[in-house]
């Protein structure tokens, strides 16, 4: 195709856009229907299509925004650090944690209900940092979803868990070697994975993520560390399956009550 006929099919294509019937409904409306959308890929898709889109489906009743390149932070919703964007937060959020480089994560308390997405296509994209000396990168408070991101953890343990239900999915655990080894897990969880009185009902919820204490591992890529998760209490893993790939291993598995 020659560059004129590029410039046509782009002039058309932008047009469609424009005239789509979907484009006469107002921001509010479309916001509405963008969140119906799972934040990645499919919202973080609709964001590419147009400046109008990508304000609405970007805008911070959606979720948050965590970059470590923020140039101003009068931007609503954007944050340069992820213990910021945390406690900003209101119980239900979804915070995106930019792609490319490293951002902090140590000894994070997360006592509501909150979806962690890292922002890459790839989890390896999103690396998140538990500095030396730290017991853990994120404690777990509250029911919480940990999707698409790498937790590197060297002396202590990525999550450690402690009440509600924990989510991982599609995410890269690592505990760096070290000759301490035996004192490094993946995930901990000293949940006591009964409650005595249950909890009372909430308007809030992240979707997807219900029920008593536990923590649910699919797809999943876990390096180094004593053993995969490491539980006290009643809390017992269960239902366990891994997958061999070339050169490491996803595992699917369950920790609940014996």
């Amino acid at each position: 195709m020659t560059k004129r006929g590029r410039t046509i099919a782009s002039a058309a294509a932008s047009s469609a856009v424009v005239t789509s019937p979907i484009n006469s409904l107002d921001d509010g409306c479309l916001m509405h229907i963008f969140s119906f959308l799972s934040p990645i890929p499919d919202r973080h898709n609709t964001a590419l299509v147009c400046h109008r889109w990508r304000y609405l489906a970007c805008h911070p009743r959606h979720w948050l925004r965590v970059e470590r390149s923020v140039k101003s932070l009068d931007e609503p919703g954007v944050y340069v650090n992820l213990e910021a964007a945390i406690a900003a937060s209101r119980p239900g959020d979804t915070i995106l944690i930019s792609a490319g480089g490293n951002h902090i994560a140590s000894n994070i308390q997360i006592k509501k209900p909150l979806c962690l997405i890292g922002g890459g296509k790839h989890p390896d994209e999103t690396i998140l940092i538990c500095e030396r000396g730290s017991e853990s990168a994120f404690e777990i408070h509250s029911t919480c979803k940990v999707a698409n991101l790498t937790v590197r953890a060297e002396l202590g343990c990525c999550l450690l868990h402690r009440k509600g239900r924990l989510t991982v999915e599609g995410c890269i655990l690592q505990c760096e070697e070290n000759p301490l080894d035996y004192l490094s897990f993946p995930i901990i969880s000293t949940a006591p994975g009964c409650n005595t009185f249950p909890p009372p009902p909430s308007k809030t919820k992240v979707r997807g993520l219900i029920g008593s204490d536990g923590v649910t591992v699919s797809n999943t890529r876990i390096e180094g560390g004593a053993k995969a998760v490491s539980t006290n209490g009643n809390m017992v893993l269960q239902h366990v399956r891994a997958i061999y790939a070339r050169a490491s291993i996803f595992f699917w598995f369950e920790v609940g009550e014996r």
